[in-house]
């Protein structure tokens, strides 16, 4: 094999040459990218955005609109119950029994879809309506017109008895058609005093008033001219029915040792606020009206069997409600979705611009704005671009040089062929021997470049044997020898002990070989060749070390390249076809070795292979 012309060995093994130039993607393309940078955690993140929006969303659309329907159910039931209260108190208060409530509590129960039950404070039933269900263990109200709740009836005073509860104060027809009379007579003089009538009520026992709008002076002044007084006058009716209150208040007042007090319409003691004076007009009046009404009871007031739960309505507004909040989410999406398919794309579509650029152009390089993986993958494409460019330089060099090349022998070939044709040079043994010699140079050229392709394609034939690493060198030391002496160089050789290793002996004499022409070829004469090797543990070092011109270190990274020279004002037959140092590392590297160099201009460089050694020669 033809050595190379100053293709001196490189100072890195051919993995760390491999990865000379590359662009900063590459170096970080293994390293592991932090979790907040990743872009699955950040698309998660995104759908768990959109998840829990959307959750939330409905959550508290469902929570809205079911606290409205339970407020609203509640509220109802609520108004249905103290409607049932009323009506059943107001029973109460207007019959002195309940033998006929049962058709009003069906009315009821039917009206407001509620079980309603009727019982003696002994819980025993008189009045049911509704589906049967077991009685609550608490009453829902205690229905007693002498007693009644102001709480549930707003019209009930604090001494608690129902105003409807009139008993011997109900007037007659014709007391109260009398008292109507007084009342259009009246409503005439207001008619002629303020422009207008006032307003008529009627009280539970059928006794009316007119009711006058203004301030007290008005009022009083208006109260005067017509005399409205007439009306306050008791009938007959309401006069034996004061008497007989007026009785039981006195007979309570004596045995409280008490001023004596008189009573009117109005249950008010007439000059004495005393609160025991007003106790004794309660007592008395509970007393008076006890006969006319009916007896206390307990009302329970439940739901019906069969009633539905308080559900989701869907009205006009609770359609509008789901609606929004529906079109509030696919908003809310669609404008998460947008932001983050647009940082994803925009990166992408500028790899992919890129990428479709012509080959004649000059490859673009994409910017990195980001530290996920599509920025791991833009740095890695514009590494990618960038070796590229660099292999298409190489490639271009690299034909430029093969043309070069074997321009040179067949140059030389076809000039003497075409002068032994003129009759210019004689068909001598000579002649015979220099075409010879250019012919087999081509060939040199020729075998080298086959065994980089085969190395290239994987197509190296190895015939690996266990070989004693010191006959090994002292065979190829022995053919370079002849080559050293004729250059004035010193060749030696220095092994410790004999290491064996497993390896292809052409292949690896072929390697040595090219190192050993290389460093005969740039040490001057007098200098010195030293082929050395050692063992480790796992590995056989193998090292040339030449005392030449030496490398200088920006060259080292590009020794093993193809067809390159340090010197390129050298010729091939100076400086070799600058392919044995690319075969070196392919054949190294088909051994599962690496190769390496050290040098120091103008005083040593040192060829390091480092191959496995032999698994027997471990033991």
């Amino acid at each position: 094999m033809a050595a190379e012309t100053e293709a001196r060995a490189a100072g890195e093994t051919p993995a760390k040459g491999r990865g000379r130039g590359r662009g900063r993607g590459t170096g970080k393309g293994t390293d592991r990218l932090p979790l907040r940078r990743s872009l699955l955690v950040r698309l998660l993140a995104a759908s768990i955005t959109i998840a829990v929006c959307s959750v939330a969303a409905t959550a508290w659309l469902a929570a809205r609109t079911t606290t409205s329907a339970i407020q609203h159910e509640q509220g109802q039931v609520l108004a249905n119950d103290a409607q049932i209260y009323d009506t059943v108190i107001g029973y109460a208060a207007g019959h002195s029994d309940w033998s006929g409530v049962e058709p009003l509590l069906s009315r009821l129960a039917e009206r407001t879809k509620r079980r309603i039950t009727l019982t003696t404070q002994d819980r025993r039933p008189l009045a049911v309506a509704g589906s049967a269900t077991a009685l609550p263990t608490r009453a829902s109200a205690l229905v007693d017109p002498l007693r009644a709740d102001p709480a549930l009836l707003p019209g009930v005073t604090a001494e608690g008895i129902d105003p409807r509860a009139v008993g011997p104060y109900r007037l007659p027809e014709a007391e109260r058609g009398e008292l109507l009379g007084r009342v259009e007579t009246l409503q005439a003089c207001l008619r002629n005093t303020i422009g207008s009538p006032a307003a008529v009520t009627e009280a539970p026992s059928g006794r009316p008033s007119i009711v006058l709008t203004g301030d007290n002076g008005t009022r009083q002044k208006t109260s005067e001219a017509c005399g409205l007084y007439a009306l306050d006058a008791p009938t007959p009716t309401e006069t034996r029915a004061l008497d007989q209150l007026n009785d039981l208040v006195d007979a309570c007042v004596r045995r409280q040792n008490l001023a004596p007090v008189t009573v009117g319409l109005s249950f008010a003691p007439n000059g004495n606020s005393d609160e025991a004076v007003q106790r004794c007009i309660d007592t008395a009046r509970r007393e008076q009206l006890a006969p006319h009404v009916a007896p206390p009871a307990l009302l329970f007031v439940t739901a019906q069997g069969g009633s539905a739960a308080p559900g989701f309505d869907l009205s006009p507004a609770n359609t509008v409600r789901v609606a929004g909040v529906a079109a509030l989410v696919l908003l809310l999406t669609v404008a998460v979705t947008v932001t983050v398919g647009t940082r994803l794309v925009g990166p992408l579509r500028a790899l992919t611009d890129a990428a479709r650029r012509p080959p004649h152009q000059q490859h673009l390089r994409v910017p990195v704005t980001t530290h996920d993986e599509i920025g791991h993958l833009a740095a890695a494409f514009n590494d990618l671009s960038e070796r590229r460019e660099r292999m298409e330089g190489q490639r271009k060099a690299m034909v430029s040089d093969i043309a070069h090349e074997l321009r040179t022998p067949l140059s030389t070939i076809r000039s003497w062929l075409e002068a032994a044709q003129d009759g210019l040079a004689a068909s001598d043994d000579a002649f015979i021997a220099s075409l010879l010699e250019e012919a087999l140079l081509l060939q040199h050229i020729v075998d080298d470049l086959q065994h980089l392709a085969q190395a290239d394609a994987g197509r190296f034939r190895m015939r690996p044997e266990p070989l004693g690493l010191r006959e090994l060198l002292d065979q190829v030391a022995a053919a370079h020898r002849g080559l050293a002496e004729a250059a004035g160089v010193t060749l030696t050789t220095h092994a410790e002990g004999d290491p064996v290793l497993s390896a292809d002996p052409v292949r690896l004499r072929q390697t040595i070989g090219n190192l050993l022409s290389n460093a005969v070829r740039h040490t001057p004469p007098g200098g010195n060749v030293t082929l050395r090797c050692r063992h480790t543990t796992d590995h056989v070092v193998i090292e040339v070390a030449d005392t030449g011109t030496g490398i200088d270190a920006g060259d080292l990274p590009h020794v093993f390249d193809r067809f390159w020279r340090a010197d390129k004002s050298r010729s091939r037959r100076t400086g070799g076809s600058g392919l044995g140092l690319a075969i070196v590392r392919q054949l190294t590297e088909a051994h599962g070795g690496t190769v390496s160099v050290a040098s120091t201009p103008g005083t040593e460089t040192v060829f390091t292979l480092t191959l496995p050694r032999c698994r027997e020669s471990r033991r």
